[in-house]
C-alpha cells in the first residue's frame, strides 16, 4: 500500500468526532446546519428505509468505514458486520469501541488546543468485525453479502472502478447496494484519468452499475466536518440503494 494521508491524530480526532459526536461538541453555536449532523448514521437508516426486515444469519459490508459509526449501525439490522478501512489508526479505534464500548479522544479547539471526550458506539445487536484493508485490492476470500454499504469512498481512491468492478461479485443476488458520495474529484486522491465523469458523475455512475443493478432510491444527505470550531466542511453527498439484478 501506497503512504496512507489519514494516519495522523488530528485526523483521528476529527473522524471521531465526525462519526460520535454531540451535537454541542461539533456545533456549538446557536445557528448552523444541524441537518447535516450524523452523517454515517443516516447513510444507513435513511437509505435503508422502507425496506423488509433482514432475514436471520443476514451479513452486511461496509467499505470505507473510517472508525465505525455507520458498521456499528448496521449491525442494529445484520447478524454480522465487517467493516473495512485503509487506516490502520482508524480501525484500531473502531476495535477499541467495539471492544471496550467506548474510546478516550481529543479534537481541536483552535491553534494547538485540543479537548479531552469520549464516544460511544450505538447500540447494536450483530456480531461486528473490524480489518484494514484497500477498497481496490479486497480480499478474494470475502464473501457475498446481503448489503454493501459505502459512504464517501469512491472519489477518495486511485481507481474507483477498481472498487465498482468488484461489486457485482459482493452483493448477492436479490441483496442490497448503499453507495453516498459527494464526487469531489480531487487530483491529490484520483488522477483526473480515472474520475468518473466531470459535471456528469452521477449518470456515469448509472452507467456503469447498470448492468448489474438497479437504482431504486436516491437521497441528497448533507454532511458537516468540524476542523475546529469556526471551521467547517460542508458537502452534500448523493446517497443512493441498489438492488442486485
Amino acid at each position: 500500500m501506497s503512504k496512507n494521508p489519514y494516519e495522523s491524530q488530528k485526523l483521528l480526532g476529527e473522524y471521531l468526532l465526525f462519526h460520535y459526536g454531540k451535537k454541542e461538541e461539533i456545533l456549538p453555536w446557536k445557528r448552523g446546519p444541524i441537518d447535516a449532523l450524523n452523517f454515517p448514521q443516516r447513510t444507513v437508516e435513511s437509505l435503508m428505509s422502507g425496506l423488509d426486515e433482514f432475514k436471520l444469519h443476514a451479513k452486511a459490508l461496509d467499505v470505507g468505514c473510517a472508525v465505525g459509526a455507520s458498521t456499528f449501525v448496521l449491525g442494529k439490522y445484520f447478524d454480522e458486520v465487517l467493516g473495512i478501512d485503509y487506516s490502520q489508526s482508524f480501525i484500531d479505534a473502531a476495535k477499541k469501541l467495539a471492544a471496550d464500548n467506548s474510546i478516550d479522544y481529543s479534537y481541536l479547539v483552535e491553534g494547538e488546543h485540543f479537548v479531552e471526550t469520549k464516544a460511544f458506539p450505538p447500540n447494536y445487536r450483530g456480531d461486528i468485525d473490524f480489518q484494514v484493508g484497500d477498497a481496490m485490492n479486497l480480499p478474494s476470500s470475502l464473501d457475498s453479502y446481503d448489503l454493501v454499504h459505502a459512504a464517501n469512498l469512491i472519489c477518495r481512491l486511485p481507481e474507483p472502478k477498481k472498487f465498482l468492478n468488484r461489486l457485482p461479485d459482493l452483493v448477492k443476488k436479490g441483496g442490497y447496494l448503499i453507495l453516498a458520495t459527494p464526487f469531489t474529484w480531487l487530483e491529490e486522491y484520483t488522477p483526473r484519468s480515472k474520475w468518473i465523469g466531470s459535471g456528469d458523475s452521477k449518470e456515469k455512475l448509472e452507467e456503469l452499475l447498470s448492468p448489474w443493478f438497479k437504482l431504486e432510491y436516491e437521497e441528497d444527505l448533507p454532511f458537516l466536518i468540524r476542523e475546529h470550531r469556526r471551521k467547517y466542511q460542508y458537502s452534500v453527498s448523493w446517497g443512493s440503494r441498489w438492488i442486485r439484478l
